[in-house]
C-alpha cells in the first residue's frame, strides 16, 4: 500500500467536515472555494487512494519522433560534435524533418 500524504489527509478531513457542516462552511474554515470542494468531492469514491494527485502528463504526444528518426539525429550529432546544431537543422531540414 502507498503512503498516505499529508494533502491526502486534508483533502479528506476537508470532504468530511464539507458533509457534516456543509460546503460553504468547509470553505470558510479551510480557507478556500466551494468549487475545489465539490472537485474532490466528486472524485472521492470512499478510499484514500482517490484523493491523490493525478499525473499531469499528456497521454500521448501527436508529434513524437519515431524511434528511426532519433537514432538519425543521434547518428548524425555522433558525426558532427563541435558544431552539430547548425549543420544537424539544416540537414533534417534537407531530409524534411
Amino acid at each position: 500500500m502507498a503512503s498516505i500524504t499529508q494533502d491526502m489527509r486534508y483533502r479528506l478531513s476537508l470532504i468530511r467536515f464539507a458533509e457534516k457542516y456543509g460546503v460553504s462552511k468547509a470553505a470558510i474554515k479551510y480557507k478556500t472555494n466551494r468549487q475545489y470542494i465539490y472537485r474532490w468531492k466528486r472524485r472521492y469514491d470512499g478510499t484514500i487512494e482517490s484523493l491523490r494527485d493525478r499525473s499531469r502528463r499528456p497521454h500521448h504526444h501527436p508529434n513524437q519522433h519515431t524511434p528511426e528518426e532519433i537514432k538519425l539525429i543521434q547518428d548524425m550529432r555522433r558525426r558532427n560534435p563541435p558544431f552539430w546544431s547548425g549543420c544537424l537543422l539544416g540537414q533534417l531540414m534537407q531530409r524534411g524533418y
